[in-house]
Parts: structure tokens; C-alpha cells; sequence
């Protein structure tokens, strides 16, 4: 069951997403998360925009974690959070690469979204922010006010491959790219010297549809050839998700929203809960499919509706 990412060991393939302002599901926040990956001994990536500091989620103990990243207009703001991340033991950049700008969240425009009061954005607290606007006691206002155009404002579109090139002299941690689902941009990608790709559409909440991410999934594969990993972010809600995702040629997937149910639930105890029960329907998957461990599922265990097409096209 374990394997390893980017070199570092995992008990199982099933990682933790970045999902920002965990503390609005439940007090614990992203340090119940993190205590609960521990416990799994598994990965958890925190987003930039967690109500828990990076400081903060490595005092909660020993933890393979890696940190979320937009690329905002001002690059001095980008690189202390690198270097923050980097001071608190964080094992590698998440670079989201698919929201140059918000899609429309009608959900938090009927909503009225936004941080409560209480709550803060300790990322960004005790930086130089330069032009990046303050809310207050409320911290910075990215992805954290109703006004969606002005909090977003800070994130830079003219987002390019050339940023990772960027990012790469500022800090010697990998760098994942998050958003890619077509073999084009998996090419691109690895051109750029990303260390890996995670296939995903955002939770589907940017562009209406998008193509689901294990439609993606094995376009990407292979388009990467090999070259560096590919991970499946979204969709996955049972053990056999995870199997389908593995079997199309994922190195491993993550999971956002089943964190934040769990965490909304039963705070620290119901994200081991959530992560041990994926484990346990994945094992029992691969036990009934005859795979002893995770390098024996493959691409002949499942089919897809290409592969039905294909097949009927032959009668």
C-alpha cells in the first residue's frame, strides 16, 4: 500500500488537497488536518490561504507537507511566502496554475462569502505586503471577501510557463503544477522543469463544463511519458476511485472536499476517519482484483467508455 512521492514515503497514495480557511469547518482547521495526515502517515498541502500558519502546522509534529502558491503581481509577496514555507520544513511547492482569474462562484455570490471576523489569513500576516490591499483584522482579502473582483485582484493573468522558470532561482524545492488536463500543457509543463502534475479542474468550480479529471487523466499520463509524476486531484470518493486513478497511470491522488466534510463532522478525528476509510476500500479493492501491492495495478483492470467505443467500432 505505501509508495512514495517525489522521493518522500507515504503509507498509501491518497494525499490531502489544498482547501483554504479550514477553520471556518471546525476549530481544529488545517492543524487537525495535519495531525490527522500524520496519524496516516500521509502528505498534506496546505493553501496559501489557510486560516493556520505555515509556523503553526509544523509545530503540530513530525509531517511530510508540501505549500499551495499563486503567482500574485507582486513577486516580493511570492517569494516570502516561499521562504516561509521553506523555514517551516514545508517539502515542496503546489503551484496553482488554473485561476489567472476567479471563475463565477454563484454558490458565494447567493452565499454572501465571507472570513469571519475571528478569522485570519496568517500567511500573509507579518509580511511586507506592499500593494496587496488589508482587511483589517481580517488580513489580506484574497479569495476572503464577498467583493470577488477586488480579492482576486492580486492574482497575477499574465501567468505564464515562464513563472516556474521564475520560481525555480528563488528556492530548490520542487515544483508541482496544479491545474493541467490536456497533453499540450503536460508537455509545457515539463519543458518548464515542473517536478510533477496534478490533473484537475478546481473542484469544477472555475469553468463550467470542464471535463471531469479521470476523463483527463490518462491524456496527461501520457503526454508526461514518464518523465515526471502525475497525480489526480478531484472526484475521488471511494477506494475504487483511487484503484480507477491508479490503474489509468496516477502516481497517487488527493482529496479536498471528504477532508472538509470530515473536518466540518468530527474535526481532527473524522479526517483520520475519512483517510483510514479510503484506505480500507482501496485495500479491499486491490484484494479483490488480485494486486498485492500498489506497483500491480494497471491499465487492464479497468475499461473506459473509449475503450467500449473502440471495442463495438471492431463489431
Amino acid at each position: 500500500m505505501s509508495t512514495t512521492v517525489l522521493g518522500f514515503k507515504i503509507s498509501m497514495p491518497i494525499m490531502i488537497a489544498p482547501t483554504a480557511m479550514q477553520k471556518m469547518a471546525h476549530p481544529d482547521g488545517e492543524l487537525g488536518t495535519a495531525r490527522a495526515a500524520s496519524t496516516a502517515g500521509t502528505k498534506m498541502t496546505l493553501s496559501s490561504a489557510a486560516t493556520s500558519s505555515v509556523e503553526d502546522v509544523s509545530s503540530t509534529g513530525p509531517g511530510i507537507r508540501f505549500f499551495q502558491l499563486f503567482i500574485l503581481k507582486d513577486r516580493y509577496v511570492v517569494e516570502q511566502l516561499v521562504r516561509r514555507a521553506e523555514n517551516a520544513g514545508f517539502k515542496a511547492i503546489v503551484l496553482t496554475a488554473d485561476t489567472p482569474r476567479l471563475g463565477r462562484r454563484e454558490a458565494d455570490i447567493r452565499n454572501r462569502f465571507s472570513l469571519p471576523q475571528h478569522l485570519t489569513l496568517p500567511n500573509f500576516e507579518g509580511l511586507d505586503l506592499g500593494t496587496l490591499e488589508k482587511t483589517g483584522a481580517s488580513g489580506l482579502a484574497l479569495y476572503a471577501s464577498s467583493q470577488i473582483d477586488r480579492s482576486a485582484s492580486q492574482i497575477d493573468r499574465s501567468l505564464s510557463w515562464k513563472d516556474i522558470k521564475w520560481l525555480q532561482t528563488i528556492t530548490n524545492l520542487p515544483i508541482l503544477v496544479k491545474g493541467v488536463m490536456t497533453a499540450e500543457d503536460t508537455r509545457l509543463a515539463v519543458q518548464a522543469g515542473a517536478a510533477g502534475i496534478i490533473v484537475s479542474n478546481h473542484g469544477a468550480r472555475q469553468l463550467d463544463y470542464v471535463p471531469a479529471t479521470i476523463s483527463c487523466l490518462e491524456e496527461v499520463v501520457k503526454a508526461a511519458r514518464g518523465q515526471i509524476p502525475v497525480f489526480l486531484d478531484g472526484g475521488v470518493r471511494r477506494g475504487t476511485d483511487v484503484f480507477k486513478a491508479l490503474a489509468l497511470g496516477a502516481s497517487g491522488i488527493f482529496i479536498g472536499r471528504p477532508v472538509v466534510y470530515a473536518l466540518a463532522v468530527e474535526g481532527e478525528a473524522g479526517v483520520r476517519k475519512v483517510l483510514q476509510m479510503l484506505r480500507d476500500e482501496l485495500e479491499l479493492t486491490m484484494s479483490l482484483a488480485g494486486c498485492c501491492s500498489v506497483k500491480d495495478i494497471n491499465r487492464s483492470y479497468i475499461q473506459t467508455e473509449a475503450d467500449m467505443f473502440r471495442a463495438l467500432s471492431r463489431l
